[in-house]
């Protein structure tokens, strides 16, 4: 993936109102932290952090230009307004090349169209993962191939393409599921007359009071 830039500025906006006020002016308020560095606010563009997320998502360290001083950063948390198109906050993590890190990745099934088993349902138990490396390590996604699933099988952690790497460290045990193939459970239909029979048995208004008087 090409390097991912988002322009950005220092923050001087603060407080509720002002903070607003870079809202509805499509600018998104945010920070970066990072170990033993000050906290920095800024600000930037709705749209272009918008595309960004949908490329890097929150595992895939983009370059933030703040006035022209570059640096390595991960999305680490947005809020978002409850249902307005709005970003009201983003935290950044400064990154440290030379530094471990953790960070969450997604868990993707490949070849779930593939499965030549039908019926059938696929369960996923675990969306995304975290995982310990450094930087440059750090895996977009967690594959594991699911194609050749008969019923009853499943994939583990230690399925999952990286964890055969010696460079990522996985903060989940091995032998934990991620997903299985399933029977499809049917639907029992009563049998006809099984449903009146049912509700014969069911007292009704003037018999429950019939009882009650006796």
């Amino acid at each position: 993936m090409a390097d991912l830039v988002l322009q950005a500025k220092e923050r001087i906006a603060t407080g509720k109102n002002k903070v607003n006020k870079l809202r509805n002016e499509d600018l998104v308020p945010g920070v970066i932290y990072g170990r033993e560095e000050e906290n920095v606010n800024v600000q930037f563009s709705f749209r272009e952090f918008e595309k960004i997320l949908k490329q890097a998502g929150t595992s895939t360290i983009i370059t933030l230009d703040l006035d022209g001083e570059k640096k390595d950063v991960l999305i680490k948390d947005f809020q978002t307004h409850p249902f307005k198109n709005q970003y009201l906050h983003v935290d950044f993590q400064a990154i440290n090349q030379n530094e471990t890190i953790r960070v969450t990745v997604p868990v993707v099934l490949v070849g779930r169209d593939d499965i030549r088993v039908e019926p059938s349902v696929l369960v996923q138990n675990i969306d995304e993962i975290e995982v310990e490396c450094l930087p440059k390590y750090i895996p977009q996604t967690a594959d594991v191939e699911v194609a050749d699933l008969e019923i009853g099988d499943n994939k583990t952690v230690a399925d999952l393409d990286i964890a055969g790497n010696e460079n990522i460290t996985i903060l989940e045990e091995m032998d934990a599921v991620v997903c299985s193939l399933q029977e499809v459970a049917e639907e029992e239909i009563p049998e006809e007359g099984e449903e009146t029979e049912a509700a014969a048995d069911v007292p009704t208004v003037d018999e429950t009071e019939s009882e009650d008087e006796e």
